[in-house]
């Protein structure tokens, strides 16, 4: 797989620019805040509808631009897909497939597959729990695309819930509360039998949205394991092994009404986080929303759920958030992404590498070794400030980059 031609229309600082790509190795070099990062961004946001700089899509779109347009060929084996994607913050996207509408953004997901590696994934060892959850569903996405319907279904009725419980959590604090949280949400606080039976029916979906998005993560750590512990030893031969757990707001012996949920889990057997009785984990989901009920009510949250769990990155016997040195939380970082990357390639047709700005951030060691690991690729695309920084194993095609123009040198 190979991006081809990336075109783009007020995204970020370019007001407009053409792109032609091929196969290899291209890196875009200039100094910092010309712009470099901001051409392999909308390649990852062609990939996973996201950035990887900013949770929202307001930035993405040029000062003074209402909306920015990302226009990507990609050609896979003998197929070749042309996708363009309309981005509206604050209104829906839209998409376009071999320039024709399709019915939901999310149908051309899959169409280009991406890892990205940049200075912040650091953030996925060191940084809060919803940083690695980004990573293990992005990742699930990229492998089985009907993924992103899953999770938006799951947070849909997440925030429905929600809505329902912050009504009810306000129904207690007082009647000029009450009244402010119906005319909000729709929800009427008058009445706790009302909320109870409306709470149950959609406990029911969380529970079977949040049971599809729970196996799959387990299913996709048993995958990785593997394939993590190895690239971590070769970048961090000295060093205890790596791990990976899961740990669960399933787990009956935590306290769910804290905002990290203990209850770790070393095997990603889904009878780890079911009872003896081997219920299912949608059983076992509506069992736990029944137990922290009065939590939820009192606090006006959701307490259990995917949302609420964390994916543990461990170095031997100790968490690496809090322990690991900084070179070691580089190599775990770096060994999350090879194994996504082994683990895309195993799925059929490399995916393409994106390597934004990173090798500034390593070690001669580290650098050597993910050169020789990415240089095989089918195309890597990289991004430094200088070009000293682009390892001698990765010359390729270049671009220079200043004051919003790009012009092949190479």
């Amino acid at each position: 797989m190979h991006v081809a031609h990336l075109s783009l229309t007020d995204f970020r600082s370019y007001a407009s620019v053409e792109l032609g790509l091929e196969p290899g190795v291209t890196a875009f070099v200039g100094p910092n805040g010309q712009g470099k990062t901001n051409l392999v961004e909308a390649l990852g946001y062609v990939a996973t509808h996201s950035s990887h700089r900013v949770a929202s899509d307001a930035p993405l779109v040029r000062q003074g631009a209402s909306r920015a347009i990302v226009r990507c060929a990609i050609h896979r084996d003998d197929r070749r897909a042309l996708v363009e994607l309309e981005i509206n913050p604050g209104r829906a996207n839209r998409a376009r497939l071999n320039r024709s509408p399709v019915s939901r953004p999310r149908d051309v997901i899959g169409l280009l597959r991406t890892v990205l590696f940049a200075p912040e994934d650091l953030s996925m060892v060191k940084g809060d729990p919803s940083e690695r959850r980004r990573f293990l569903d992005e990742l699930l996405v990229s492998r089985t695309p009907r993924f992103a319907g899953v999770r938006a279904d799951y947070d849909r009725v997440l925030k429905q819930r929600g809505a329902l419980l912050r009504a009810a959590s306000q129904a207690r604090r007082g009647a000029r509360s009450a009244r402010r949280a119906e005319s909000d949400t729709g929800f009427s606080a008058a009445g706790a039998g009302d909320v109870l039976s409306t709470l149950e029916v959609w406990d029911a979906h969380l529970a079977r949205h949040g049971a599809e998005l729970l196996q799959a993560r387990l299913d996709l750590i048993d995958a990785l394991r593997p394939l993590v512990a190895g690239a971590y030893a070769a970048l961090a031969p000295t060093s205890a092994p790596a791990t990976l757990a899961y740990r669960s707001s399933l787990s009956t012996g935590s306290d769910a009404a804290e905002d990290e949920v203990p209850g770790e889990t070393g095997s990603s057997d889904t009878q780890t986080l079911s009872t003896d009785l081997g219920k299912t984990l949608e059983e076992r989901l509506r069992e736990r929303l029944l137990e922290v009920r009065a939590a939820e009510l009192e606090r006006g949250v959701t307490l259990v759920g995917p949302h609420r769990d964390d994916l543990i990155l461990g170095i031997g016997e100790l968490p690496a958030r809090g322990y690991a040195s900084h070179g070691e939380s580089w190599s775990f970082a770096l060994a999350l992404r090879l194994a996504a990357y082994d683990l895309l390639r195993a799925d059929g047709g490399d995916p393409v590498l994106i390597l934004d700005d990173v090798f500034a951030e390593l070690d001669s060691q580290r650098r050597r070794r993910l050169s020789e690991i990415v240089a095989p690729a089918e195309q890597v695309l990289i991004t430094a400030a200088v070009a000293d920084d682009v390892p001698g194993e990765l010359i390729g095609a270049r671009f220079d980059v200043a004051e919003g123009s790009v012009t092949r040198v190479r």
